[in-house]
């Protein structure tokens, strides 16, 4: 009777396997989640940076204030198409009276992968002495 006794307790029953290997699946499933959503957000986060890094070099590009026409400009930059609305900035009160004329400088930039990014800013003119 001993010996029968050892042998039902010496190893794991096939039960056993299955459910360990079970949870080592469903650990490794979760990992395997975690580690696909990490790289999902770092890629989204690579392509925003890009994306604002795009638009601040535009934005430095833009001529003097002295030069800067109101109008509409577009072209392309690494792959990024931009747009520069420039026009007079109305709805300031007083603004007549100021040695300054403001005009609103709108750039909007679009990466290829489609994210956009808008960037409204004003830049101040000097009022013509005439």
């Amino acid at each position: 009777m001993p010996c029968e006794s050892r042998r039902s307790t010496a190893g794991f029953t096939i039960i056993e396997v299955l459910v360990a290997l079970a949870v080592v699946v469903a650990v490794l499933a979760a990992i395997g989640s975690v580690i696909a959503t990490s790289v999902r957000g770092t890629r989204a986060l690579e392509q925003h940076v890009a994306l604002v890094q795009t638009a601040r070099a535009i934005m430095t590009g833009l001529p003097k204030r002295t030069e800067l026409t109101p109008g509409q400009t577009s072209g392309d930059f690494a792959g990024h198409r931009w747009q520069v609305d420039v026009s007079p900035f109305v709805g300031l009160p007083g603004a007549n009276a100021s040695a300054w004329v403001p005009q609103a400088v709108v750039v909007t930039v679009r990466s290829p992968a489609g994210g956009l990014i808008r960037i409204d800013t004003v830049r101040l003119l000097r009022r013509s002495a005439g």
